[in-house]
């Protein structure tokens, strides 16, 4: 199938699956995950109507920037420090914000450049030992350590669930995280502005969708298969 044909069909699923919880695609927030491939499927999925691209490594990123006009950019993989200096000018959203001392880089290059950058807390719903994020119990007193970074905005709660064969585990760590979000939202502080929760894949999204998802980030579904 060709991109354009993939995106209707994407569209479609998250049309059915909005439904059944009372919304509407226009209340989802599709980001395409473009990373490894090249820029001119990128072009070809802008021009079928995606204007926001995630990318997970800054020197990837940095390379098509400026090759792919008219479209907006988060950043959705592990953030190294020694990076952030590279997007912090170029990026939307950061989805990985996982550490302390990461907060910090990036409060102060957003400081130098004269913004205040958006995060989403990378949340480790599944405790995986190989993957990012903070423990579902430590959320809420790490998102309090937040409040003191002038150039960060708290905008919600990001996770990739562990792999599981069966839907209905998927679809309890996507509760669990709705539950954390709620949670975020009824913190009021003046650098929170709670409103995103990222998750779902190509192979999850419509359980996300249901379960209170209102940013999904598909690759392979638009894409096809990674280079």
């Amino acid at each position: 199938m060709s991109i354009s044909e993939n995106i209707a069909k994407i569209f479609s699923k998250i049309d059915e699956a909005a439904e059944k919880v009372g919304k509407t695609r226009n209340d989802i927030l599709l980001v395409a995950v473009s990373k490894t491939h090249p820029v001119e499927k990128i072009i070809e999925a802008r021009d079928c109507g995606l204007c926001i691209f995630g990318e997970n490594k800054a020197q990837e990123l940095l390379q098509k920037y400026d090759k792919v006009k008219d479209v907006k950019w988060h950043f959705i993989g592990h953030l190294q420090r020694n990076k952030v200096k590279y997007i912090i000018d170029k990026v939307d959203l950061i989805h990985s914000l996982d550490s302390i001392p990461l907060a910090e880089e990036i409060d102060k290059r957003a400081k130098k450049v004269g913004r205040k950058m958006p995060v989403l807390i990378e949340v480790n719903i599944g405790k995986e030992e190989s993957k990012s994020g903070i423990y579902e119990e430590d959320v809420l007193e790490f998102a309090k350590q937040l409040t003191e970074f002038e150039n960060i905005i708290l905008q919600g709660v990001m996770t990739i669930p562990p792999i599981c064969e069966d839907a209905n585990k998927t679809r309890d760590y996507f509760k669990r995280m709705k539950e954390i979000f709620e949670n975020l939202k009824l913190l009021n502080y003046d650098n929170f502005d709670i409103k995103f929760l990222s998750m779902g894949m190509t192979n999850d999204f419509e359980i996300a969708i249901e379960e209170g998802a209102n940013v999904v980030r598909i690759g392979t579904g638009i894409f096809g298969s990674r280079l």
